[in-house]
């Protein structure tokens, strides 16, 4: 008989905290001999393997891009009793923002989608003061009085995306008295992304900033998104009128929420430009069971034993380290951050990696490409190879699993590497028309290129800019690298393709953008050899 819809449903909530989850076979007893039917889910894989996903195990800690954190099961049984009924959303939005300032002090809270979205919200709230005919018009801020956010230079990032996406205009300072200097009418917000730079002591600290910026009545937003909460808050208690967290790291709420402290007038506001209101944040939109789920976070996160849980995790490093201590020529170290961001204990692997003949970077790659899948950090530097083991995520149980892949790997014997590279297959110097196809879109690049040798460096004109390309050849193998920087971000081509007479051919990998390919042709360009005249003076006609 076929499998009762009800019972994989119920089934799929005894799902555990493990980092793997439990084979479907145990899930549903008896009745997984009777899946017969195509479509059904296979047995003796996970809910991942069953769409030809394999998981990973996280030791690297709250990153986005491999699910940031797992939510506590207070936080999933939150968000399955909110599923269950309709709500009027401002009247959620009003208890929730009530309940949140009785559990963490600050005079109001709310739940955005992620901490990025609640920077959108908060900035929007700024520009407008919560006024709906101003909302609808963003980004367009014509004949706005506030249109200007100012961010320490240190304080740019990838993430002041969401800021920018309103339509201000970001004006960049170094010191107080530039900060001073770019104060006016104006201004909607100062933004500070919580870092060193702003901690007591620094020139542009929260504290300092915050006496600039009162007696102009600018508010204060502070991005603590991967920091553990404070309660009473340290961001406000600074001077700050805003902190946003994300919800989906430290404090392991939902993934796809945020939490916003602060003053209540900007947060309400703030609830004003996001969904399931109209207007330039409704691509923003947060559920009810998001909501109740961040919520029923932050009341779990003033029940946990924060000690405990430390003393876990190092229990789990210690297991790790106790196992490849054993390889000649390893070495292990602890480190205990006490800075509010990314706060759980590391385990730094180091060794030789002349000796062992192989580094960081490789048995990172190693660990994560293949199973059991396994992040962690690699790197090396001034001749020592390292990995780092980061627990915040980890689960019961990885800790055998990635001692055990660990020893394996760095106790292979390997033979030494062949460093001598192999003799270039063709002479690159010279221009390059270069066509990369994007996902649906394809655009003309050109590469100019100088080789020595083995060596390669030019410069890569891109759509908008030009920067510098860097890479190597060996036969007929071609690597290329440029990165596309501006202010708080980046991107970079990393090129590898083959070259057959006058073309090269091969892919781009482009980082968290993927994959793209490319085609690149000698170009017929040529610069013609020209005299220069120097004039002796001034023009005297033009």
């Amino acid at each position: 008989m076929l499998m009762n819809r009800r019972k994989i449903i119920k089934s799929f909530t005894l799902l555990p905290l493990a980092g793997t989850l439990i084979p479907f076979k145990s899930l549903f007893a008896n009745d997984v001999e009777q899946l017969t039917v195509a479509g059904e889910l296979p047995a003796d894989i996970n809910i991942f393997q069953s769409i030809g996903v394999e998981p990973i195990i996280n030791c690297r800690g709250t990153f986005t891009i491999i699910g940031g954190s797992i939510e506590r099961p207070e936080v999933r049984a939150a968000m399955e009793a909110a599923s269950k009924d309709f709500v009027q959303y401002d009247e959620l939005a009003d208890g929730i923002g009530k309940r949140l300032a009785e559990i963490t002090g600050a005079e109001w809270g709310m739940v955005s989608a992620g901490c990025a979205a609640g920077m959108k919200h908060v900035t929007a709230a700024c520009i407008t003061g919560g006024n709906p005919e101003k909302l609808i018009r963003i980004p367009d801020l014509t004949g706005f009085e506030k249109t200007e956010v100012v961010i320490p230079k240190s304080s740019r990032n990838v993430y002041d995306h969401a800021i920018r996406n309103t339509g201000v205009k970001i004006i960049e300072v170094n010191t107080p008295e530039e900060l001073e200097n770019a104060l006016n009418e104006r201004t909607a917000m100062i933004y500070i992304m919580s870092y060193k730079e702003s901690e007591p002591g620094q020139p542009l600290s929260t504290e300092n900033i915050a006496k600039i910026a009162k007696p102009h009545k600018i508010p204060i937003l502070i991005d603590a998104a991967a920091e553990v909460l404070t309660i009473p808050n340290i961001h406000l208690q600074r001077g700050a009128d805003v902190v946003v967290y994300s919800g989906g790291k430290a404090i392991c709420g939902p993934q796809c929420a945020g939490l916003v402290l602060g003053r209540k007038d900007i947060l309400m506001s703030a609830w004003q430009a996001s969904a399931p209101h109209h207007g330039p944040g409704r691509d923003n939109k947060v559920g009810r069971e998001e909501m109740m789920g961040m919520l029923a976070a932050v009341e779990t996160w003033t029940k946990r034993d924060h000690a405990a849980e430390w003393k876990t995790w190092l229990s789990w490093l210690d297991n790790i380290a106790k196992k490849v201590s054993g390889i000649q020529g390893v070495t292990t170290s602890v480190f205990e951050p006490t800075e509010l961001s990314n706060r759980s204990p590391v385990l730094n692997i180091y060794w030789d990696p002349a000796k062992l003949n192989i580094t960081g970077e490789e048995i990172a790659e190693e660990l994560v490409r293949n199973k059991p899948r396994i992040e962690i950090g690699g790197q090396t530097k001034d001749g020592k190879s390292s990995i780092s083991i980061t627990t915040g995520q980890m689960q019961p149980g990885n800790d055998l699993i990635v001692a055990e892949r660990l020893y394996n790997v760095l106790s292979q014997k390997r033979s030494p590497k062949n460093t001598v590279m192999a003799k270039p297959a063709a002479i690159l110097s010279g221009s390059w028309d270069a066509t990369i196809a994007f996902f649906s879109s394809t655009s003309n690049h050109m590469l100019f290129i100088e080789q020595d040798g083995n060596w390669l460096k030019g410069s890569h004109k891109g759509d908008f800019t030009v920067r510098e390309l860097t890479g190597t050849i060996e036969g007929d193998k071609v690597k290329l690298r440029s990165i596309d920087r501006h202010p708080a971000d980046s991107v970079t081509f990393i090129f590898s393709g083959t070259i057959s007479g006058d073309l090269i051919s091969g892919s781009i990998y482009m980082g968290e953008y993927r994959t793209a390919t490319f085609t690149a042709k000698r170009s017929n360009f040529k610069m013609k050899k020209q005299e220069i005249i120097v004039p002796g003076g001034p023009p005297l006609a033009t």
